[in-house]
């Protein structure tokens, strides 16, 4: 069903019980786009680590807990769960569900470097393909840090400031393509800052530390807009569902709109801190190894030079 009317919307939820912190660990449904994009994707990541494996190739482990257990079970907890049975009925809860696919997801399949294991594990002409997709002028700009950072940063204006949003609410099929987007413009953010795969972009860790300290402020400011905003996101949405069955326990809109704020707000900056310590320990990894290559180029420079003065 991909058109989903304000009414259709309400007698599909009708049945929805009082929401708690533990309808999210409950309500769980089988969405077939989730699904069928989580499978596919870990079958395939897991596929190319099973070829390493058999080459006798090592794949680190934490790179898969980080892809697989962490990237897409982020995904599907966020579409499938109870955040996913709710996102209609509570801003709130979409808020908690946006935060998750838009900065967690994002965050955690970087860390899964799964282009790296795609060029060690393809056929030599898919892997030519790949190679050329990386150094294409499309993956340049896509990859391009400001263009990136610009994007992440009017995106979510866009949606809760235009009709986007609304649209979401009464579509499946833009509901679900809503997911989609924030998972992609968050790829796209992340995946050029953390370093691990070759991908067009890479700037410096100053340059990359200093992208992240930018981001955090625009969280606080939207929350912020979104908790002072007197009329309601989604418009007639939320107060239509209060003349429903659930009307008995929904909160009011406004202040679920109030709460929802606080929630981008408080969660974006947590998140925010937690990957600039990411790409700190990564900074600190990265010249410690730097160091220790400078220390064996000199050790075996002196070794030559020892040797050429004894020879002589």
């Amino acid at each position: 069903m991909l058109g989903l009317s304000l009414n259709v919307a309400m007698e599909a939820s009708a049945t929805l019980p009082r929401f708690t912190l533990g309808r999210v660990f409950t309500e769980w449904s089988l969405a077939p786009i989730p699904f069928v994009v989580t499978v596919w994707a870990a079958g395939l990541y897991l596929l190319g680590v099973r070829v390493l494996h058999q080459r006798g190739d090592r794949w680190p482990v934490g790179r898969t807990v980080a892809f697989v257990g962490v990237g897409l079970g982020a995904f599907y907890f966020a579409t499938a769960s109870g955040l996913g049975a709710y996102d209609l009925t509570l801003l709130s809860v979409h808020m908690v569900q946006h935060m998750v696919l838009a900065m967690v997801v994002p965050l955690a399949l970087a860390l899964g470097a799964p282009v790296t294991l795609a060029l060690r594990t393809l056929p030599p002409r898919p892997r030519r393909w790949l190679l050329s997709l990386l150094h294409s002028r499309v993956a340049k700009v896509l990859s391009f840090p400001p263009l990136t950072l610009l994007l992440y940063v009017v995106s979510p204006w866009a949606l809760y400031f235009s009709g986007w949003y609304d649209a979401s609410l009464h579509s499946a099929y833009v509901h679900e393509m809503m997911h989609l987007h924030l998972v992609v413009v968050g790829t796209l953010f992340f995946w050029p800052l953390m370093g691990i795969d070759p991908v067009p972009g890479r700037v410096g860790y100053p340059a990359r530390m200093l992208i992240v300290v930018l981001t955090l402020p625009f969280h606080a400011f939207l929350g912020v807009t979104i908790m002072a905003q007197q009329n309601l996101i989604g418009h007639d949405w939320y107060p239509a569902l209060h003349a429903g069955p659930m009307g008995a326990w929904l909160p009011d809109p406004h202040d679920d709109q109030h709460l929802a704020g606080g929630i981008l707000w408080g969660s974006g900056d947590l998140v925010g801190l937690v990957f600039f310590g990411v790409l700190f320990a990564q900074w600190v990894r990265s010249s410690m190894r730097e160091a220790a290559r400078e220390d064996r180029r000199l050790d075996l420079l002196e070794a030559r030079q020892r040797g050429g003065s004894a020879d002589g």
